[in-house]
């Protein structure tokens, strides 16, 4: 009886310890500053991208508050590369003037090409721990406390993603109420048919579902109000056939 005891209590600790080394425990505020991320880090301002590569151009902010740029070194001759080795292309998403998603992509000369390669050199540089899992498309993604990560090969070389996920799940609330109050504009009546006309020469005005039945009031005797309220306190009396 104690040894099966014994046996159950191995084997929850065995499955215990391996659901935990699965998870990713890290946070943002955790990550080092490794060399593959060539000098940024999520959560850095405009000024200090710029700081860090000057010819470094921002497009416009839209409406959630998302604003895009990518460096190209390999194509921008006035880039100082001596710091960007290998280094293609470099993409950053802003949320409200913070960089919440960094992607850099390496070209054919980087030291480390395979994905298996490349994620046993991140995760030794970021102290990465955890399970990684096969990402849509193509790639490997790991999910962390608050960020994920995503590796995967691009025109011949690796390519590294990191993304705030907080910020992600704000950009999506906020398409989210855009869509909301979009939606409940164009649900709403236009401002001409929630219009009340009134008869100038008869005193008498009609309310937009009655109005199709009315005898056509002549231009010069149509007067426009917003409310009955305010109809009646013009001295407008609503019509016979509204009531």
């Amino acid at each position: 009886m104690h040894f099966r005891l014994l046996i159950l209590a191995l084997l929850v600790l065995i499955t215990c310890n391996g659901s935990s080394a699965a998870q990713c425990t890290q946070k943002l505020a955790e990550l080092p500053a490794a060399p593959e991320l060539l000098g940024f880090r999520l959560g850095m301002t405009k000024e200090e991208i710029k700081a860090r590569i000057p010819q470094t151009r921002f497009g416009r902010t839209d409406d959630f508050g998302v604003t895009k740029t990518t460096i190209n070194p390999y194509f921008d001759e006035s880039i100082d590369k001596s710091k960007l080795e290998s280094v293609r292309s470099i993409s950053l998403d802003l949320l409200d003037e913070h960089l919440t998603s960094l992607w850099i992509g390496y070209d054919e000369t980087y030291k480390t090409q395979s994905v298996a390669e490349f994620i046993k050199a991140v995760s030794s540089s970021l102290k990465l721990t955890g399970a990684w899992s096969t990402a849509r498309g193509k790639g490997q993604e790991l999910k962390c406390i608050d960020f994920q990560v995503f590796v995967s090969t691009v025109a011949g070389g690796p390519s590294l993603r990191i993304v705030d996920v907080a910020a992600e799940e704000l950009i999506a609330e906020r398409r989210q109420a855009k869509e909301e109050r979009d939606s409940a504009a164009e649900a709403a009546p236009t401002e001409e048919a929630t219009e009340i006309v009134g008869d100038k020469k008869a005193k008498v005005y009609y309310l937009p579902a009655c109005q199709s039945a009315a005898e056509p009031i002549p231009e010069v005797n149509v007067v426009r109000f917003k409310s009955s309220e305010e109809a009646e306190k013009a001295g407008f009396k609503l019509a016979k056939g509204c009531h």
